[in-house]
Order: structure tokens, then sequence, then C-alpha cells
């Protein structure tokens, strides 16, 4: 799976895992030049707290497009510190 914004590849594993229809990347399949950490989070019921990563590409920046869950639940482990996108990221295979 790529995961691509502005024309470039930001995120490229063959190890996603799929949840509710969004790819969790590894975190180590990132490009990190791409990324900058936010103040950004946000709480799901069953997976816990997110926190959010903006996107850089060519001085175009995509704000808190890439999210994570630094500590998931029980539930959730399995997505614990991988990387999904949305606000216009695609993912394709």
């Amino acid at each position: 799976m790529k995961a691509i914004w502005n024309g470039k590849i930001i995120a490229e594993s063959n190890e996603t895992r799929l949840i509710e229809g969004n790819h969790y990347f590894p975190a180590d399949s990132l490009k990190n030049e791409h990324f900058e950490k936010t103040d950004l989070t946000s709480v799901c019921p069953w997976k816990g707290t997110a926190n959010y990563y903006s996107v850089k590409v060519d001085g175009k920046t995509n704000e808190n497009a890439a999210w994570y869950y630094p500590s998931a639940s029980e539930m959730a482990k399995a997505i614990e510190g991988r990387i999904a996108f949305w606000r216009g990221v695609e993912v394709v295979d």
C-alpha cells in the first residue's frame, strides 16, 4: 500500500492493517521528512486517544492529515503506533 499526497509517496508498506476502512501503516514506513506532530487529539470509544501529524510536501501543508494511537486500548493493540490517513491523502495498492 502507498499513501500519496500532493503527488508524493509519503508512506509505503506491504504490512498495513485494515480497520474500519482505514489502512494503518507501520511507523517505519513513513517518509519522516513529510510529517510534523501536532497538538490535536481525539478519542475513539474502543481504540483510545489518537494523536495527529500534519503532512508537508513541496511547501504545502495538510493539517492533521494522519493519526495514530500511541497507547491503544487492549482491543486495538494491533494498530498501536501505526499511522492512518484522511483529508485527501490517497491510499492505493
